[in-house]
């Protein structure tokens, strides 16, 4: 066409003085980049994660597997349930409750592990959760959120990208088995890559709140509803984790262990799962709800530390646990380990 208005030369519609101008490609190309990276670094995680795996031990739990049947409870019982309460309750978009569920079915992750050891529970309890909860989301997410969005997905409201979530899990879940599989052969070089997977880990979070402001500006103008969402949901998961814990009989170390587990999720997990399903327009709605979340459970935990060693300190440093009548526990590290089936420490 031609261009006698004195039209930009890239224009592809000139009519007198009004141009139209082809879409911009930046945001879509940093899309892809950002999604190419994202995955990358996660998978890194993952791998690191399941260097932290021990198959003997974690095999042991899963021959008395009562501590991690309880936080399977927890995790793709209680959590799901909570999301999907908290999202009617609010009255919040549907796609945001998607959103909301994702993370509730979302396993523990490696931030978890670190807590566990700091308020003295069960590690050994911890990692195979987190392991257990990795492998066994690839099946449990898709069906927990066929089962909880089934109102808005037969109402059409929405439509579930259960193809892409599949393929980000087995993606990602990968990773871990291959991380078990090299702690198994060389454990000295795990230890290497564990501690590379904990910094990247660390730059990950960073990376997703900085190039997510900036691709999905508007994701930050959002109603106080899911701000509200994120602060009571990892307060809910801490909270109901420890106390079913404790119904099922579980010892104090383990309740703090299962509390950590539930409510402490892998928040770079549900930023990837959220950055490939769905679109940039989706995206607008829902990409900050993970980090707020991150942020709440973050705070939540440095605050259950807090009060822990204030406990600590103020009943002696060989007082581990809360008192309790039928729990008295000691500090000795055998003892932690044969509590409800736990494992012996390795003789060194």
């Amino acid at each position: 066409m031609n261009n006698s208005a004195g039209c930009p030369a890239s224009a592809t519609v000139c009519n007198g003085s009004s141009c139209v101008l082809p879409e911009s490609s930046f945001n879509n190309i940093l899309s892809v980049v950002l999604s190419t990276v994202l995955t990358v670094l996660l998978a890194m995680v993952m791998f690191s994660m399941g260097c932290n795996v021990e198959i003997k031990k974690f095999l042991g739990h899963i021959k008395r597997p009562w501590g991690i049947c309880v936080g399977f409870l927890c995790q793709f019982g209680i959590m799901p349930l909570t999301g999907f309460i908290l999202s009617v309750a609010f009255d919040i978009l549907p796609i945001q409750a998607v959103v909301v569920l994702i993370m509730g079915c979302c396993p523990g992750g490696t931030a978890s592990n670190i807590l566990a050891y700091w308020v003295d529970g069960d590690m050994d309890l911890s990692i195979s959760m987190t392991t257990c909860s990795t492998l066994l989301a690839l099946g449990m997410m898709p069906l927990c959120l066929f089962i909880y969005t089934k109102m808005w997905v037969d109402s059409g409201t929405i439509v579930i990208p259960f193809d892409n979530i599949g393929t980000s899990l087995v993606a990602l879940v990968v990773p871990v088995s291959i991380g078990i599989f090299v702690n198994h052969k060389w454990p000295h070089k795990a230890k290497i890559i564990l501690k590379i997977g904990s910094i990247t880990g660390a730059i990950l979070i960073v990376l997703i709140a900085v190039v997510g402001g900036i691709l999905y500006q508007s994701a930050w103008i959002i109603a106080p509803k899911l701000w509200i969402i994120g602060m009571l949901f990892p307060l809910a998961g801490y909270s109901l984790g420890f106390l079913l814990a404790r119904i099922a009989g579980q010892s104090w170390h383990r309740c703090r262990t299962v509390a950590l587990e539930t409510g402490m999720q892998n928040t770079q997990l549900c930023s990837t799962i959220v950055q490939l399903s769905f679109t940039q327009e989706e995206l607008n709605l829902v990409f900050t709800f993970p980090l707020i979340y991150s942020i709440f459970q973050l705070a939540f935990a440095a605050i259950f530390l807090g009060i822990y060693v204030a406990h600590k300190k103020c009943h002696g440093k060989n007082n581990a646990g809360f008192p309790d009548s039928k729990d008295i526990e000691t500090v000795s590290k055998s003892s932690l380990y044969k509590e409800n089936g736990g494992f012996q420490p390795d003789d060194k």
